[in-house]
């Protein structure tokens, strides 16, 4: 008989492994849309366009997915979502028009929808003070986009670009088989799910709290993607890398993203998720402050004549700042679904669905808001001061509906004590 902590860390670890999966597929535009932009001639609008649209449907599917794993349970839902991209990723390979990329696209982006159904999946499995560890765990799976920085660009130098979606289409073949073998389906969970009507489900549409959670995780999550799918190029465009350095680079970005986001579920255990995710705001704020600021060259007129100075990011420093950003998005990701399992307990799948949802069309539409600002002002650092724009107005909403009542509720819980003259 297996114990139920066995079946526990089972569940994480399989469910992990697919999830990376499915984030290296999800992401694979980032490396094989170079040279589809090479082949085609494509703009940068475009180019974000074509890294973006999988974003779109792995968005748009989080909801359903969501409700589907509430209803159905995790397993089965995550198991036929990974069968069904296994020939739309193949097909990728067999693409020589543009459209041919963003229809296969559209379908292969559905394997982003795999987060939604696999928080819930094993969330369920933990009691509550150990959600935020479990889910954190799971969501280290978004370490998929580094490896794919680290993996592709060597199969496509070697092999062609072609060769990337066979090579995916394989290994989810191959990961939808582990994942049956070493996962279980607990009846529980299932009993507990099916007495939720969908209307019940659909309320968490009308609640501004889950609207808010979804503001921060466009931020967090949203940002990661897109950023992931922009980084590449923008080493390439900015300092003349080659794609392999490149990608390499850009990793530095993703891999924190992805494997530290378990200790941002262990710190949002530990701290609480309001407290983690104002302080990821507040860093994200400082790093895109800085990151913002285009390479600059000017003259100042001094007595001695004029004189020449330079103002502008290094690799190096970019890539610090990028990695330690990294680290912010990765424990902020963790914090908000931390809000969720402490808020909606009952409903985790359709919630993480609605935020997951709003956190993917981050990811769609930052990229393409990405392109069509480099072709508008020719400023390749634009990308990042829209998202310092984005990150203070979330700050501000959180001051606003969270810090400050907050605040209000502990003085009225301890007043000041009169003073008399």
């Amino acid at each position: 008989m297996v114990s139920v902590q066995h079946k526990q860390w089972s569940v994480v670890a399989a469910s992990t492994f697919a999830f990376t999966i499915c984030f290296m597929v999800w992401m694979m535009f980032a490396v094989i849309g170079i040279p589809i932009k090479k082949n085609l001639d494509l703009n940068e609008t475009q180019f974000g366009v074509l890294v973006a649209l999988p974003v779109l449907t792995g968005s748009l599917f989080r909801l359903p997915i969501g409700m589907w794993t509430d209803r159905y349970g995790g397993r089965i839902v995550f198991f036929l979502l990974m069968l069904s991209t296994i020939v739309p990723i193949w097909m990728i390979s067999l693409g020589t028009k543009y459209w041919h990329y963003l229809v296969t696209g559209l379908f292969v982006g559905i394997a982003g929808a795999s987060f939604t159904v696999g928080i819930a999946y094993c969330a369920r499995w933990f009691p509550k003070e150990r959600q935020g560890l479990a889910m954190g765990i799971f969501g280290a799976g978004n370490t998929g986009a580094a490896l794919t920085k680290l993996i592709a660009p060597s199969i496509v130098v070697a092999y062609g670009w072609a060769m990337v979606p066979r090579v995916y289409a394989v290994l989810m073949l191959v990961t939808t088989g582990i994942f049956w073998i070493f996962t279980y389906t607990d009846p529980d969970h299932n009993s507990a799910r099916s007495s939720i009507t969908v209307r019940e489900q659909l309320q968490a549409l009308r609640d501004p709290t889950v609207w808010r959670y979804s503001q921060y995780y466009s931020i967090v999550f949203g940002g990661y993607v897109a950023l992931s799918l922009w980084m590449t190029k923008y080493y390439i465009s900015e300092y003349g890398f080659d794609i392999r350095l490149a990608a390499v680079l850009a990793a530095a970005f993703s891999i924190p993203g992805g494997m530290l986001r378990a200790i941002g579920g262990w710190f949002s255990d530990k701290f609480g998720a309001h407290t983690v995710t104002w302080w990821v705001l507040w860093i994200s704020l400082v790093c895109l402050f800085f990151l913002s600021y285009p390479q600059t060259d000017f003259t100042i007129h001094t007595v001695s004549g004029p004189r020449q100075f330079h103002v502008g990011l290094n690799a190096t420093v970019f890539t610090v700042i990028m990695f330690t950003m990294g680290i912010a998005f990765a424990i902020g990701k963790a914090s908000v679904f931390k809000y969720i399992s402490d808020d909606y307990p009952r409903n985790i799948g359709v919630v993480s669905g609605v935020v997951g949802l709003a956190g993917g069309m981050g990811g769609f539409i930052l990229p393409i808001m990405f392109g069509a600002l480099v072709d508008l002002t020719g400023v390749r650092s634009s990308a990042f001061m829209l998202m310092f724009g984005i990150v203070w107005v979330s700050l501000m909403w959180m001051y606003f509906t969270e810090v400050r009542p907050m605040s209000a509720a502990e003085s009225a819980k301890h007043p000041e004590p009169a003073h008399f003259s």
